[in-house]
């Protein structure tokens, strides 16, 4: 007669152990992975637009089409990456491909960028213009003092506006028109320059990213009319003095790509590399500059670049880009608060 009581005690008391680790299993969250918000947006695709993130919306301006036609004018905004609104068909500012963007005293900003393609009256911009509506845009200032120029790695940083390199000359440039200066200003009009060449190579479609109080310069190079890309990582306390983090992140060196902050990490997204030609689709992060993780998902977006990117309510976005061919496509990524790799 004991040995049923023993075995039902036994029996109840394993049952009330497993039952004990359901709840840990059932709040196991799911990894973290891509959710395509939609597979085309309204916008035409493009690649190379502004983007923003103001007053909870994403924000999309301008881009490229194709090489032979001015650049589009148009606006567009989102609250969340599906249902997007026109805003403004065409906004007084021209130079809208490869320009440099930010959000900036409750404000948007796009200044810099190039006009017309390869077309006849091509030209680069030193034009700075801001909008609190997107809809109406002022024109700060007509000559910046830096010159003309694309693709600059452009941060807020220490209440001042910094852009960084770019080059003064898009298809038909060549290295004298690659930039390592560093300019700074606190209202867009005056701007300060900082140093004349910083200790990274001149540069044009790199990133820079601000993170633990630092300025960081990383990747691009030169497209055309002798390729070359880096995938060195520079960092500074004052955009004048750099240190070098590392010669060489694991990712391949690349033009074109997007790179942001989320999650107390600096990214980096996609992008493009020659010999032999090659889009990416892959996903880098790191705290340092120096050590670089490939966040590993399982839904990836196809391989692109010149696609945007955003932080918005707490996930991290892209937009748009070249995979070939352009898209409209909006993505979306979640880590939790206390994500680790």
């Amino acid at each position: 007669m004991k040995t049923p009581a023993l075995l039902l005690s036994f029996s109840l008391s394993l049952y009330l152990f497993l039952s004990s680790l359901l709840p840990a299993f059932a709040q196991t969250p799911p990894a973290p992975d891509w959710v395509r918000e939609t597979e085309k947006a309204p916008w035409q695709a493009r690649d190379s637009q502004a983007e923003w993130v103001f007053r909870d919306q994403l924000w999309i301006g301008g881009g490229w089409f194709q090489s032979f036609a001015a650049p589009p004018r148009d606006v567009w905004s989102s609250p969340d990456g599906r249902t997007w609104k026109l805003v403004a068909t065409n906004a007084p500012w021209i130079h809208s491909d490869l320009c440099m963007n930010l959000v900036f005293q409750d404000k948007m900003w796009i200044m810099g960028g190039w006009y017309n393609g390869r077309l006849p009256g091509h030209s680069a911009s030193a034009q700075v213009w801001n909008s609190t509506d997107g809809a109406n845009w002022q024109q700060v200032t007509t000559n910046a003092g830096w010159s003309p120029r694309i693709t600059a790695g452009i941060v807020e940083f220490h209440g001042r506006m910094w852009i960084l390199g770019g080059t003064e000359n898009y298809y038909f440039g060549d290295e004298k028109s690659l930039k390592n200066d560093v300019w700074s200003t606190a209202d867009g009009k005056t701007w300060k320059l900082e140093t004349a060449a910083a200790e990274w190579s001149p540069r044009a479609y790199h990133q820079a990213v601000v993170l633990n109080d630092k300025i960081y310069v990383f990747g691009g190079g030169n497209y055309v009319p002798a390729y070359h890309a880096t995938n060195d990582v520079w960092s500074s306390s004052d955009g004048v003095k750099w240190t070098r983090e590392t010669a060489a992140a694991p990712w391949s060196a690349r033009l074109w790509f997007s790179g942001a902050v989320y999650r107390d990490r600096m990214w980096v997204l996609g992008g493009w590399s020659n010999k032999p030609s090659k889009n990416w689709d892959d996903v880098w992060h790191s705290q340092d500059g120096k050590n670089w993780q490939r966040l590993e998902t399982k839904t990836k977006w196809k391989e692109r670049h010149e696609h945007s990117v955003f932080i918005h309510r707490d996930k991290l976005w892209i937009a748009g880009g070249m995979s070939p061919p352009l898209n409209s496509e909006v993505w979306s990524l979640y880590l939790p608060p206390d994500w680790k790799p």
